[in-house]
């Protein structure tokens, strides 16, 4: 038991060139202060320790080699779900408060997650999953993954929807616990002991997932040891 929650699904190995992080929706509105959502996720995300754990997971995964993939939700711009026929009780929230508007500071991702040099950032999505109406299967597949680590927010909404949607394409969906957060105890707890069981190979902790990691890059490097002419 860690962080208040039980595992529920056991940990797995990873090959540095077939796994991928996804990391979900990496805006200021959602994960820095004075970002238009950031008090409602602040109290679960502190608790966790979200920001940092987001920090060591992505540096952990580029200076192992794996690729980083940002899976943003739609910028809101003027019009957005105005004539739409029935909107989601999410997109009219984002309606109203203008989450993530484009050429704001709220919808620029927080600039110490992401890395433009490096990550692979897929077609914006309009509801709740990264795959429907996007580029990502596309994308990780022409990338040669099978496995994806989901991280980022929120748990119960974008994080658990992408990863369900990942699992019927036939990737291996691995979930970690303390490197998302949600609007309460309760959302997380559904998350990550009642609905992520049913479809994620793995529901981790970050600790164990940097392990996870280490251990892929020393494989990794072994192989390429082997490869070398003698």
């Amino acid at each position: 038991m860690a962080g208040g929650y039980t595992t529920g699904v056991t940990s797995t190995s990873y090959e540095i060139g077939r796994t991928a992080v996804l990391l979900v929706d990496p805006y200021n509105d959602f994960l820095s202060e004075g970002g238009k959502i950031w008090h409602r996720v602040r109290e679960i995300a502190e608790r966790v320790n979200l920001l940092a754990h987001l920090r060591a997971i992505t540096a952990a995964a580029r200076e192992a080699g794996m690729l980083v993939f940002i899976v943003p939700h739609r910028q809101w711009r003027p019009g957005d779900y105005d004539d739409w026929d029935h909107p989601n009780p999410t997109q009219r929230g984002i309606q109203e408060r203008h989450s993530f508007e484009r050429g704001t500071w709220g919808g620029e991702w927080r600039d110490d997650l992401v890395s433009p040099g490096s990550d692979i950032v897929a077609k914006q999505h309009w509801a709740q999953s990264g795959f429907p109406n996007t580029d990502l299967d596309l994308l990780l597949r022409q990338h040669g993954i099978t496995h994806v680590i989901l991280i980022g927010l929120l748990a119960n909404t974008c994080v658990e929807s992408t990863g369900r949607y990942a699992m019927e394409l036939g990737y291996h969906v691995t979930l970690v616990r303390d490197a998302t957060a949600a609007f309460s105890e309760e959302l997380m707890r559904a998350a990550h002991e009642l609905n992520g069981p049913t479809f994620a190979h793995s529901v981790t902790t970050t600790a164990d997932l940097l392990a996870a990691i280490r251990s892929a890059r020393g494989e990794e490097e072994d192989r390429q040891v082997r490869r070398r002419p003698r």
